[in-house]
């Protein structure tokens, strides 16, 4: 064992030594390639020359970087004018979405849908593809719930991390986003966002910290808002000091599309790379006389991007040296080698595979969360049923082209009403009514509830589908969209008459299942009551349909948990309670401060619809015997066991929650800091453990302006959701 022991200790210094030594010998090679570089070839590489490329140095050997939205599969092709290219092979694997995937709760699956994603961006000729979003969810009504992951940082940061190596083990560069803080979608491009240094350190900052330094993420991109007065993307605390400084980020800070504002704040605070700049505003922002002179520099589009020709006259005036444009073009190349650009060796990736696809439905699967079940009415019994009236323009409605630049062309879409069919074949029938008319501002047609009331009367079970909605056309993907790039939703209540529809159809048969489509939380108060069971899919991909049906008749055991809170109503919500959102005169300040979902709800004792990490199953969970073990480095091993004490099989979402009893800063009533999913035949017990590091029982000091241990009296709190704790234990640290 000894011997055994020296060897691996000297396999793992001579890995280590192997590694140091690569890393020398592609930065020599970086550098003599710096070397050699005219200043405008240098500058060519630092800004778009399309709408999704950046220049390279042909006669170097140095190719275009090809970048791709989006988070949840490759984008369509288009030119610059965004119109999509026609004949082209760009429809592919249309996965749930960061919100389904988040609910999921099952890190394992996190690094396989990064997989996919970097395969099928491979295939496509990409070398970067933009996702992970993870920008935490502050408030319900955010447009981009949906691309994000999860209104908590450790969850999100946990699910970003397989993820990001998903996609990176593919040779493909991920870029997470947006670096930081965008968490409102209407005044993105201008809003000022103030917080504490607390707030920003314990909840908006962790998943990124977590992508640079646990996944050694290849890329960042930064956002639109301001911060503070600044703009993010090149933010002087954010990019210089945090992310470069203190995380030692060695990868790429690209802007978001039009997100640089000023050449020399760019230059000097951390913006490497320019994608997308709006001309028109470009110019709205400098002088005529500077606008004139960089005009006749060049006549070429890009190069009268701020990080361009500009740039260059900066450089050959003196104003700003050029180490400065080096380290870009340093730290764009880094990734040219991480991702395999330079010798060319990348292999081809796959598109579209089955396996992609069983990958899709597989996560759709354990992302689908079973809300309320009273007296279990689900399952159905494919057996007992002859007719299923499928009610709501939801359940035929497809969404992989909407959402704004998240839009994937997907080869094919199971839609509800689809999957239900495939699942039931001639065995029921089903019938189909509309119910709603998605229209903007439409209100309930009462032609559409009375067709939906009678299929409803004549049927033996109902499944009607609501909720939120994409909008589909790329230049106008605000239209009939709540979910979407660029718009946020004005509140909480369903649109489109769905209220009315829902009440008249649970009266007309009570034996309904609700399910909603979308990114976040409804208003339910008006029919909650009356519904024995309500399903939230999310947007669930090209397998959606076909997952759905399994669930609702019990062919999966659905085991997906809300990665946010869902409120009774919107006032109850911290954002809109304590804070700003949207901004208001162009600011929004964040007084809710570290108390963001389920941190304000269960400190303050507000009773939301369904708690974070609620998801009910088919089959019962006991949990019992927590124990609690001091290791070395500060860290400790707490260990339980779970049973699955139903007669199904079935997955349970264990989750760690921690409690401090008292110290001088303010703390939440619990926080999670450590989850598994794990999986039980009927009858079957596991053992599950969790590592704590010292940094589970950290905070950030406001006084001392840095991490500090939180010592004193703690409840380690068990349980299959923040307001289910199973088990509890107090231990002094």
């Amino acid at each position: 064992m000894e011997l055994t022991l020296k060897h691996l200790c000297l396999c793992f210094m001579v890995s280590v030594f192997f590694v140091s030594a690569q890393a020398q010998h592609i930065e020599k090679e970086i550098n003599q390639l710096i070397d050699k570089m005219t200043l405008e070839e240098k500058v060519g590489m630092i800004h778009a020359n399309s709408s999704f490329t950046s220049g390279g140095v042909e006669r170097l050997g140095i190719p275009e970087m090809v970048s791709s939205d989006g988070p949840h599969g490759v984008r369509p092709e288009h030119g610059r004018d965004w119109v999509l290219d026609e004949g082209v092979d760009d429809a592919g694997t249309y996965l749930p979405t960061g919100l389904s995937l988040a609910s999921t709760w099952n890190k394992r699956l996190g690094y396989q849908y990064g997989a996919v994603l970097g395969s099928e961006a491979r295939y496509r000729g990409k070398d970067v593809i933009l996702g992970p979003g993870v920008n935490i969810i502050r408030s319900p009504l955010n447009g981009r719930n949906f691309e994000y992951l999860s209104e908590d940082p450790y969850l999100t940061a946990q699910m970003a991390i397989g993820y990001i190596k998903g996609v990176q083990d593919q040779g493909i560069a991920a870029c997470v986003k947006h670096y930081a803080a965008n968490n409102e979608e209407i005044d993105r491009g201008t809003v000022d966002v103030r917080m504490s240094e607390r707030a920003l350190r314990e909840i908006y900052l962790p998943a990124f910290k977590a992508a640079v330094e646990d996944a050694n993420v290849y890329a960042v991109m930064g956002s639109y808002n301001k911060f503070r007065g600044q703009y993010a993307t090149h933010h002087e605390y954010l990019v210089n000091k945090i992310l470069k400084g203190e995380w030692g980020f060695k990868g790429l800070l690209m802007s978001d599309w039009g997100s640089v504002h000023d050449t020399k704040e760019a230059l000097l605070f951390g913006t490497d790379l320019e994608m997308g700049t709006d001309l028109v505003l470009m110019y709205s922002s400098v002088s005529q006389t500077e606008a004139n002179a960089t005009e006749k520099l060049s006549s070429n589009l890009y190069d009268r991007f701020f990080l361009a020709d500009t740039a260059i006259k900066m450089v050959r005036n003196g104003s700003i040296p050029v180490e400065v444009i080096d380290d870009k073009v340093r730290r764009i190349l880094r990734v040219m080698y991480q991702t395999q650009m330079i010798d060319g060796k990348r292999n081809n990736g796959e598109y579209n595979t089955k396996e992609h696809q069983q990958l899709a439905l597989k996560v759709a699967e354990e992302s689908i969360v079973l809300l309320k079940n009273e007296n279990q009415f689900l399952p159905l019994k494919k057996k007992e049923i002859k007719t299923i009236a499928v009610i709501g323009e939801n359940a035929s409605r497809e969404n992989a082209m909407g959402g704004g630049s998240s839009q994937v062309k997907a080869k094919y879409e199971i839609t509800p009403l689809a999957g239900l069919k495939n699942y039931l074949g001639d065995a029921v029938n089903i019938t189909y009514t509309r119910g709603y008319k998605i229209e903007r501002d439409i209100t309930a047609d009462a032609g559409l509830i009375a067709e939906a009331v009678e299929a409803a009367k004549n049927a033996d079970a109902v499944v009607l589908v609501g909720g939120w909605t994409h909008g589909y056309d790329y230049s106008k993907w605000n239209d009939n969209a709540y979910d979407a790039e660029g718009t946020d939703k004005p509140d909480m209540i369903l649109p489109f008459g769905q209220n009315e529809l829902i009440s008249e159809v649970l009266k007309a048969n009570p034996n309904t299942v609700l399910v909603f489509i979308g990114g976040g939380p409804v208003e339910m108060h008006s029919w909650i009551a009356n519904a024995k069971s309500i399903i939230q899919a999310w947007y669930p991909g090209m397998e959606g349909g076909n997952a759905l049906a399994k669930i609702i008749f019990g062919e999966v055991n659905p085991s997906g948990k809300l990665p946010m809170t869902f409120p009774k109503k919107l006032e109850d919500s911290p954002a809109h309670k304590l804070g700003d959102f949207p901004g208001k005169n162009g600011v929004a300040n964040y007084n809710e401060d570290i108390y963001v979902g389920y941190r304000y709800f269960d400190t303050q004792k507000i009773d939301p619809e369904f708690a974070f990490g609620h998801g009910l199953s088919y089959t019962n969970f006991s949990y019992k015997k927590l124990m609690v073990s001091e290791l070395a480095n500060n860290e400790l091993k707490v260990s339980l066991k779970v049973k699955n004490t139903g007669k199904e099989d079935g997955a349970e979402i264990v989750q760690l929650y921690l409690h401090h009893q008292y110290h001088k800063e303010d703390r939440p009533e619990k926080e999670l800091k450590a989850f598994d999913k794990i999986y039980l035949k009927a009858g079957e017990e596991k053992l599950v453990e969790f590592i704590l590091p010292e940094s589970s029982f950290q905070f950030f000091s406001t006084d001392a302006n840095k991490w500090e241990m939180g010592s004193g009296n703690y409840n380690l709190l068990v349980g299959s959701s923040s307001r289910a704790i199973k088990l509890q234990r107090q231990i002094l640290r």
